[in-house]
């Protein structure tokens, strides 16, 4: 590798610390530290016995310097990767004297193109924990919680959605979305974050409001009784754009957990139901009676009996009106999928004449 070709590589590391900074806001002092420590492996392969060297890396005059450090001794140096003769030392530095040190000025023919190669590869893995470390930072005191994002783009074939949050530009896919969910560019939403996805690959916030949790937090918001720890939200199962289940529990024997969430005038699941584009949702009194909390979650329906399992098993068997067969189990068996998720039983639903039979 010849000079022009050590101008070259240089430009482009500046060139290439520019177009970091810029697009992914990492300060140029971290950019440099990581690059200087991917060429000092690089260059330790070349000088394994060297245990001082040094690298200079200079983004304003763009000068990048490399160099032995080797202290000059009398005679014959024991230790060559380390120690200079005070003869040889003279040929780099005419004025330098026994005891101190030697600066041997490396270039790139110095350790090739393999060296500079592996700094190269050394950058762009540090480059991708910087921008997962970076997102993970900003995004820390919103990791789990509701914000607001302005919708950008929609892709008219697919749905997906390119969304901005505090400026950051964020993909937003259909499959994430309520079903349902109709938006245009320039709307303000609601999404949940989810967290930092993709860290070995190109990390990225996910969103989303089909989570079941979009809706937690929904009821947090509007309800104050949940927000303060009266009213507790003990589970959740969901399925998105057609119907949830909430079970709620409060702490105070005064205050109703299902009046609560209503909210006075169904103010307040009128808000969330609205959010959710018309998403019904069931509010379901938790109960610590295992038998009476399945019996609940299956509403609407109503339950005549609900039989546990007797070997200890998450499994019940639940008598309902023959009338009420098709309405517990719900469309495609909805109702009843909902019921088995949100209390952790299997449920097998039987109409009570079959029961008698």
């Amino acid at each position: 590798m010849g000079r022009n070709d050590y101008k070259t590589m240089s430009k482009e590391i500046f060139e290439a610390l520019k177009i970091m900074q810029q697009q992914n806001g990492i300060p140029i002092d971290d950019l440099i530290e990581k690059i200087k420590s991917g060429i000092l492996k690089a260059v330790k392969r070349d000088y394994p016995g060297s245990e001082n060297i040094r690298i200079d890396l200079d983004p304003e005059s763009e000068t990048f310097e490399m160099a032995l450090l080797k202290t000059v001794v009398e005679g014959e140096p024991e230790d060559p990767a380390n120690e200079i003769s005070l003869d040889e030392a003279r040929a780099h530095q005419p004025d330098i004297a026994v005891g101190q040190t030697c600066e041997i000025i490396l270039n790139p023919a110095a350790f090739g193109r393999v060296a500079a190669s592996s700094a190269k590869q050394s950058i762009r893995s540090d480059i991708k924990q910087f921008e997962r470390d970076k997102l993970v930072e900003q995004y820390k005191d919103k990791e789990h919680e509701l914000v607001s994002a302005k919708v950008q783009k929609i892709e008219p074939l697919t749905g997906n959605a390119i969304i901005t949050i505090d400026k950051d530009e964020i993909y937003f896919p259909r499959t994430e979305q309520i079903p349902g969910d109709s938006f245009k560019p320039g709307d303000i939403i609601q999404v949940y974050v989810v967290g930092v996805v993709n860290p070995d690959k190109k990390p990225t916030v996910k969103v989303s409001r089909s989570h079941r949790d979009f809706v937690k937090r929904l009821f947090e918001r509007e309800v104050p009784e949940i927000y303060d720890g009266t009213v507790e939200i003990k589970s959740i199962s969901r399925e998105a754009g057609s119907r949830s289940k909430i079970a709620v529990s409060s702490k105070n024997p005064d205050v109703d957990a299902v009046g609560s969430c209503i909210g006075p005038k169904r103010s307040r699941i009128s808000a969330i139901v609205s959010e959710l584009g018309g998403e019904k949702i069931d509010l379901i009194p938790y109960s610590e009676d295992d038998a009476e909390f399945v019996a609940k979650a299956l509403a609407p329906a109503e339950v005549k009996s609900v039989t546990l399992a007797e070997d200890g098993s998450k499994s019940c068997t639940v008598i309902v009106p023959a009338n009420q067969l098709s309405l517990a189990i719900g469309n495609k068996g909805q109702n009843a999928k909902l019921a088995a998720r949100l209390t952790g039983y299997k449920i097998d639903i039987l109409p009570d004449e079959k029961a008698e039979e």
